[in-house]
């Protein structure tokens, strides 16, 4: 099965999450082939938290869980994303603002 380019995905979720009512904005990016996606999430601008789209125990695409659960401000927030993307150039960071953006996010860049 062909894979769809990242830089399309990423462009999807922005699609959609704004036709949704809700936010998306790229951080910085990544290889528009190949790069790997760390999304930001937040639920009108509260409640930060990472997933990245990676592989699930079965093989197939999926979100998993990435970073620290909480964070002190806003602050440890962009450096954890900064450090990651010190690692990996290639990587794309992108800011979700939409309720119940695991499951947004999942229906648009895991399923693919």
């Amino acid at each position: 099965m062909a894979r769809i380019a990242t830089g399309t995905l990423v462009n999807a979720l922005i699609r959609r999450a704004e036709g949704a009512g809700g936010g998306a904005m790229v951080l910085a990016r990544g290889d528009a082939t190949a790069g790997a996606v760390l999304l930001l999430l937040v639920d009108r601008g509260a409640n930060p938290r990472f997933v990245e789209r990676g592989l699930g125990p079965d093989g197939n695409p999926a979100l998993i869980a990435s970073g620290p659960r909480e964070f002190a401000d806003e602050g440890e927030v962009t450096a954890y994303w900064r450090r990651r993307r010190e690692r990996d150039s290639d990587l794309w960071v992108v800011e979700l603002d939409i309720v119940d953006g695991e499951r947004f996010a999942a229906e648009t860049i895991a399923m693919n």
